[in-house]
């Protein structure tokens, strides 16, 4: 059912300090940052060979990114994003495993402009896991 690693997302207490080591000390291709107010986020992409880095950083008061870096002050790995054909299928499937969908269990529009959803980290290993369709 799952598709390619489409991201691996990281939360940043600095966002353009973690955008600058990127690109100046790594060498990789970094996008500019993008406000995504329906997910209390702004977002910048790392482009590399095979998949992408997402640097999360809070948009607002209400982000969920806040209560994350007040647990990791420092950033951390955050979630990882797997490529799916059909979403809703991938819902039903998971939900009938007993898997738990984040939010209402819709999806939304996710930063590519996809519909995205998010399954609860306990469990997945203690891993929360988004799925984009493409």
């Amino acid at each position: 059912m799952i598709g390619r690693l489409n991201h691996v997302a990281i939360a940043v207490p600095d966002l353009e300090a973690a955008s600058a080591q990127y690109r100046d000390a790594l060498g990789a291709k970094v996008g500019a940052p993008q406000d995504e107010p329906d997910h209390g986020v702004t977002v910048v992409f790392i482009e590399l060979p095979n998949t992408k880095i997402e640097l999360l950083y809070p948009l607002g008061d209400d982000s969920p990114i806040n209560g994350f870096l007040e647990k990791n002050p420092a950033g951390g790995i955050h979630h990882v994003c797997y490529e799916v054909e059909d979403i809703l299928a991938a819902r039903d499937h998971l939900k009938a495993q007993g898997a738990r969908v984040l939010g209402s269990g819709e999806p939304k529009i996710g930063a590519h402009g996809k519909p995205v959803l998010f399954l609860h980290p306990k469990d997945f290993n203690g891993c929360l896991v988004e799925l984009e369709q493409v």
